[in-house]
């Protein structure tokens, strides 16, 4: 008896040790977290999200989202659903996120700094919405960026110059806000059209060779 006794408590003791390993197979899904955060911030009148169920394993599943074969967003399309509320710090987290469509909602407040970590992005479609604040230099960061559109919302600021650190960037949009300052002349700068930068009553037009004064008055 005292053998069988010690053979079930060895066995309660494996079991115990496979059940730790396991848990963070089961535990939520880390994007799915990021993406309800963001849910939370929102108010649907049209029911978009209805389908963006905190409970499952992840995200994969829900209406406009995209993921790639390793269940990991790729893809957020949210363009034209008539949300309201705000960006949060979270979406940050997506970091195998390539596109970001938002475009024609009422989202307001600020861009977070934190979607400068999104190393994988392509494309980050914010237009038409009532975003304020200024534009994150963070964005800079976005190494795999060809577009960025920004265009009719109310930001205000200086357009950053590590921006131009985007070597792919082929197109920038940003006309239609309150900007500031002088336009960078440098790296993709050099190839996007004037009128991308039109109806910012503020923005003094193009650098001429560092001697026009650079005003970072918001």
């Amino acid at each position: 008896m005292a053998v069988a006794g010690e053979v079930a408590l060895r066995v309660l003791a494996l079991s115990a040790v496979v059940l730790a390993l396991l848990s963070p197979l089961v535990s939520p899904n880390s994007e799915g977290d990021a993406l309800y955060a963001f849910r939370r911030s929102l108010s649907d009148p049209d029911s978009v999200l209805q389908s963006w169920d905190p409970t499952l394993v992840n995200p994969c599943t829900w209406f406009h989202i995209t993921c790639n074969l390793d269940n990991r967003v790729t893809r957020v399309d949210l363009g034209n659903s008539n949300l309201y509320g705000h960006l949060v710090s979270d979406l940050g987290k997506l970091k195998h996120l390539q596109y970001l469509e938002l475009y024609k909602n009422n989202i307001q407040g600020s861009i977070p700094a934190e979607l400068g970590k999104l190393k994988s992005l392509i494309s980050l479609d914010l237009y038409n919405n009532n975003i304020s604040g200024t534009i994150p230099p963070s964005l800079g960061n976005l190494k795999s960026l060809v577009f960025l559109r920004l265009n009719d919302n109310k930001l205000s600021g200086r357009i950053p110059r590590e921006l131009a650190r985007i070597s792919g960037l082929k197109v920038l949009e940003v006309s239609n806000n309150d900007l500031c300052g002088t336009i960078p002349t440098t790296g993709p700068f050099e190839h996007i059209p004037l009128n991308n930068f039109e109806n910012n009553p503020r923005l003094q037009g193009p650098e001429l060779m560092g001697l026009a004064s650079y005003d970072t008055n918001y």
